[in-house]
């Protein structure tokens, strides 16, 4: 049933809304995605402040030519997904891509990444970067590890000398 003109009106202003809050946005193909399975991504999307929309390809070309984005969807075969990524530039990444390893049905096609177009490739090796706590438990891990070492060459000393006391009791 086609939509009415309130209809896309809403969708559009919906569109527009997103993509000014929006730090990341991938396209993803969902043919041939169960609805369950779709259920399930919106849910772990949601999880990391990302959010999926279905919208037609004519819609998103007039929201992407009023925001000056260059890229025509008409490109993307099949029925597609925006997601939105509003807390950081690598999760909606990251979270698709880890959903996409268990279901073959869904295919990241490329999306926007600081305010340029990527193709699938980049978008996903995007996915592959450790996430922000990883690498701040990595730095820190760094900075601790030669610290520790020190202090285990410090006790040897006093480890040592409690090992050769022992050694020397009086013998009874």
């Amino acid at each position: 049933m086609p939509l009415t003109k309130k209809q896309k009106e809403k969708i559009v202003e919906e569109l527009k809304e997103k993509i000014d809050r929006q730090k990341a946005m991938v396209f993803v193909a969902i043919e041939g995605l169960k609805a369950a399975d779709l259920f399930d991504l919106r849910k772990k999307l949601q999880e990391t402040d990302c959010q999926l929309q279905v919208a037609k390809k004519t819609l998103t070309n007039v929201v992407f030519k009023e925001k000056k984005l260059e890229f025509d969807v008409e490109r993307l075969e099949g029925q597609f997904a925006l997601i939105f990524g509003f807390g950081d530039e690598i999760s909606p990444a990251k979270t698709t891509y880890q959903f996409s390893k268990g279901n073959e049905n869904l295919k990241i096609l490329g999306g926007f990444f600081e305010g340029e177009f990527k193709n699938a490739e980049e978008i996903i090796a995007l996915a592959k970067i450790p996430s922000k706590q990883e690498l701040l438990a990595k730095v820190v891990g760094s900075i601790s590890s030669p610290i520790s070492g020190f202090i285990n060459v410090l006790q040897g000393n006093i480890r040592n000398l409690v090992y050769i006391i022992s050694q020397i009791k009086p013998s009874t």
